[in-house]
């Protein structure tokens, strides 16, 4: 299918590079001539920016609409958000101010759910070359342009197929066993990740917990990142040494409640960037 180009207008924070080093996504690409390529699902996008606010961008006809725009979030205003916040506490506000642009991405859910358990004790190099093995060599090719070749995430399907052994070789270690557990149960039908999307936040997150080699923290984030839950609060080394250090041991995430997901992202990547 050709792809269709067209300008969009975007006004509020979108910074592509941050959104790109926000540790949230693991196969988004810069490209050389300027151009970033997201991958979500069976969809493609190639977005450019024009200027302070325009961008060029190439996908499917009408995806723009009927999925980018959901993807970026963009029915939800980040500087108001940003506005509306305590503006008592120093260190939230110059986090705030660092990452502005980054937007919380509502990603596909099975590429989530197995991305993050093999996220655990990896480097983010090291999780982007994983989860791209898996694309190139389980993946459905997808039309690219420019002759790029470039691959769907995998099915569940696909990787039961690929076997242990084969899987491991893309890098997956010890996490190979809890993706295969994932994508068995999902091939058979007892893991149904679209009807997850009914569930409540906490049912949600309790039924994530119940596959082998989801902890807290994963499932946590396959809520946020997969399933648009902005409420939820991953917490990894960088956000444990963050209340540790920045909030004098103290949870600050509650107060912000239905958005401490979004608070999580400005924190995470302000401490991960200045250490």
């Amino acid at each position: 299918m050709k792809l269709e180009e067209k300008t969009v207008e975007i006004t509020d924070d979108f910074d592509l590079d941050k959104i790109l080093e926000s540790g949230q996504c693991f196969r988004p690409e810069k490209r050389p001539d300027g151009w970033y390529r997201f991958i979500s699902g069976e969809h493609l996008l190639y977005i450019r920016p024009q200027g302070e606010t325009l961008y060029a961008v190439h996908c499917e006809p009408g995806m723009w609409e009927n999925f980018w725009h959901s993807y970026f979030d963009l029915d939800r205003s980040y500087s108001v958000l940003r506005g509306k916040l305590d503006r008592r506490d120093d260190f939230l506000q110059r986090a705030m101010e660092y990452g502005r642009g980054i937007r919380v991405l509502r990603q596909d859910a099975w590429e989530m759910l197995v991305t993050f358990i093999i996220s655990q004790r990896k480097s983010i190099p090291a999780i982007r070359t994983a989860v791209n093995l898996l694309a190139e060599r389980y993946g459905r090719p997808l039309a690219a342009e420019n002759g790029e070749k470039i691959f769907a995430f995998p099915t569940a399907e696909s990787l039961c197929r690929a076997g242990e052994q084969a899987l491991q070789q893309c890098g997956l270690g010890y996490r190979t066993r809890y993706v295969l557990h994932a994508a068995q149960q999902a091939a058979d039908g007892t893991l149904k990740m679209a009807q997850l999307e009914a569930l409540p936040d906490e049912a949600l997150f309790a039924r994530l917990m119940e596959l082998e080699g989801v902890g807290k923290k994963v499932a946590n984030c396959v809520c946020l990142f997969g399933y648009g839950r902005v409420g939820r609060v991953p917490v990894d080394v960088w956000i444990e040494r963050l209340i540790r250090e920045e909030f004098g041991g103290c949870d600050p995430f509650p107060q912000f409640g239905p958005e401490a997901g979004i608070v999580q992202q400005y924190l995470f990547f302000y401490k991960r960037s200045i250490g």
